[in-house]
């Protein structure tokens, strides 16, 4: 049975049980859990397995204006939709359910959320636009890139990206107001127990807009089948990477996290 799994940043009981009775008045199943703001623990990734799984159709998440724009809020979740449209595809549907305060729009919102839906939580028809938004087709969204993010206390906070139909001669990916302690190569879906690493280069400074990039690259061949990780102290305001080139303009992602 397909179900909707919301997300919290509403500490109040009484509005996530209120909105999961009007749910179930329209025949959906909602679950979820109340989010918890602690970058240092990695606590956006609480949830991850039960989001990401295969019975779940719709993500919603329920805050304040405030609430969703404070910064460590919008980079957990951030994470969080990441590793969603890793395992679901990038057209997964993601709603917005606001609570009070200024009307959000959703092009102010991070790169991966960009294309979330912004609904009030006094909607009177938001009972049917959930139902629409989880029996709708999902829909297919093409990228020239993988990206996925895995985050633990014991292994700590880790970026996997590749091609998705094409091969690079190598990758690179900066971070902005954050650190690179780490890189390796291998299959994709998995961190790497092993890896050689083929003309390892650290701390490139790249300056992209306003924004100076600190960056870790190597030649490694990175195709459909194997991914560039690379492990990340801090909290960066965001990230760019792609095919490794020693070439000025050698185009780049850029996927904000704030």
């Amino acid at each position: 049975m397909k179900k909707i799994w919301m997300t919290s940043l509403d500490s109040s009981k009484e509005t996530v049980q209120k909105i999961m009775v009007k749910m179930k008045t329209y025949g959906l199943e909602m679950d979820g859990h109340f989010w918890k703001d602690d970058l240092g623990k990695l606590a956006w990734a609480e949830g991850r397995e039960e989001l990401t799984g295969s019975n779940i159709a719709l993500w919603v998440i329920l805050a304040s204006d405030k609430q969703l724009f404070t910064p460590s809020n919008l980079y957990g979740l951030s994470l969080l939709a990441i590793t969603l449209q890793a395992k679901r595809g990038a057209g997964f549907p993601v709603v917005i359910l606001q609570t009070e305060g200024d009307q959000v729009t959703s092009d102010k919102l991070p790169t991966v959320l960009k294309g979330a839906d912004v609904l009030l939580e006094s909607n009177p028809s938001l009972g049917p636009k959930l139902v629409a938004k989880v029996h709708a087709p999902v829909q297919k969204v093409s990228s020239e890139y993988r990206m996925d993010v895995y985050g633990k206390e014991q292994i700590g906070q880790w970026f996997e990206v590749g091609p998705v139909d094409a091969s690079w001669n190598g990758a690179m990916l900066g971070v902005s107001g954050a650190e690179i302690i780490f890189q390796a190569v291998g299959p994709k879906g998995e961190l790497p127990r092993t890896s050689e690493l083929n003309y390892p280069v650290k701390g490139m400074k790249i300056n992209l807009g306003d924004k100076e990039y600190t960056a870790w690259a190597l030649q490694n061949e990175i195709d459909s089948d194997t991914s560039y990780f690379v492990k990340v102290d801090g909290f960066p305001e965001s990230i760019i990477f792609g095919s490794y080139s020693n070439e000025e303009d050698a185009e780049v992602y850029v996927v904000g996290l704030k």
